[in-house]
């Protein structure tokens, strides 16, 4: 199951914000080598953690197992303030294109075929059913070109915008996806799960990164 949050709800719950944090900077820095990000305290932190900012979180058994973060594109995001290089051209942005970001699963969890695991494919489900219900068509991505036919194989239209350029260990490419409920269909289809996976409130915090 997937919770969508506001970085204020997320403050809210100390352990799980903490829990978040922790698994980024595991991810982005300890394994993708991106060390301009690296902090003494071993949390991923960073300007776009603001108000406007939704937060995804895949929940086992109370223990955090992965995580993305939609920004919206009407305010500075990474690919405008960060990573500039990656697009050629215009920069795709309005109310209707967000940027997802920080996409990461935690390492007892990565259990599926080709590098997408059960609780990867869900948070892809968790951003398109959040997209298809706010309103989002559109969402920049910034990962690994291989990604690029993955998407289409799960009827995303993906447009990269630019060339791929190594970040840290990395060679990663920024992407254009659009989407729409045959998306949807697909990536259930793959799943082999067809109900809505973004869920209500937060149950008792009782939170902890999966070790």
């Amino acid at each position: 199951m997937i919770y969508a949050m506001s970085t204020a709800v997320l403050m809210e719950h100390q352990s799980l914000w903490e829990a978040v944090h922790r698994l980024r900077h595991q991810i982005f820095v300890e394994e993708m080598g991106w060390e301009d990000i690296r902090r003494p305290d071993g949390y991923e932190i960073d300007q776009f953690d603001h108000d406007e900012a939704i937060h995804m979180l895949s929940m086992r058994n109370g223990e955090l197992a992965g995580y993305q973060r939609m920004l919206p594109t009407t305010r500075p995001h990474l690919l405008s303030e960060v990573l500039p290089e990656l697009c050629e051209g215009d920069r795709p942005s309005g109310p209707d294109v967000f940027e997802l970001t920080r996409y990461a699963v935690a390492e007892p969890y990565r259990d599926g075929r080709r590098g997408i695991s059960t609780v990867g494919s869900e948070l892809i489900a968790g951003f398109v059913e959040w997209g298809l219900a706010t309103g989002c068509r559109d969402v920049i991505i910034e990962f690994e070109p291989m990604w690029v036919l993955r998407a289409l194989q799960l009827r995303f239209l993906a447009r990269p915008l630019g060339y791929q350029r190594q970040i840290g260990r990395q060679n990663v490419v920024a992407t254009l996806l659009t989407f729409n409920e045959e998306t949807l269909r697909t990536v259930r289809e793959k799943r082999n799960h067809f109900e809505p996976v973004l869920v209500g409130q937060l149950p008792a915090p009782a939170w902890r990164i999966a070790s």
